[in-house]
């Protein structure tokens, strides 16, 4: 497979796909006598796999973590364990924190009189970060 059809078949932006044998989450691929890079189903499967991880928010070295595991099936699935569970905390501690901004970007709105700027709630709490209850919490 070319490259532009392995992008086609994984989603994965061409440059990405460089940018990933770069850094060596992808095997350096064989070449035409041209000098154009060739893949194969494995090669696709890895970046489907690569992907995926990072629209879950996994950081690239936990992929290039993962992948390791991926390559050694026979072994505890321990580590891929404590990986995903370290991101499951991550986005817990991100849902509450947007949860509490939710909660004051709406106190902010309920506040607003819509009268003029000089009485305007939202203005007001931009202005003094005190005044911000999310602020407080993150204390």
């Amino acid at each position: 497979m070319a490259i532009g059809k392995v992008s086609e078949a994984t989603g994965v932006k061409v440059p990405t796909i460089r940018y990933y044998e770069q850094i060596g989450l992808l095997p350096p691929p064989p070449r035409t006598e041209g000098n154009r890079r060739t893949y194969d189903r494995k090669d696709a499967d890895r970046l489907t796999f690569i992907r995926h991880s990072r629209e879950l928010g996994f950081e690239i070295d936990q992929i290039r973590t993962l992948l390791s595991l991926q390559d050694r099936p026979g072994q505890s699935c321990g580590e891929a364990d404590a990986i995903a569970k370290a991101r499951l905390v991550e986005v817990k501690e991100k849902i509450t924190s947007l949860k509490a901004l939710e909660a004051e970007l709406e106190r902010m709105v309920e506040g607003c009189s819509h009268g003029r700027v000089e009485s305007c709630q939202v203005i007001e709490i931009l202005a003094d970060h005190g005044k911000c209850k999310h602020h407080q919490h993150d204390a």
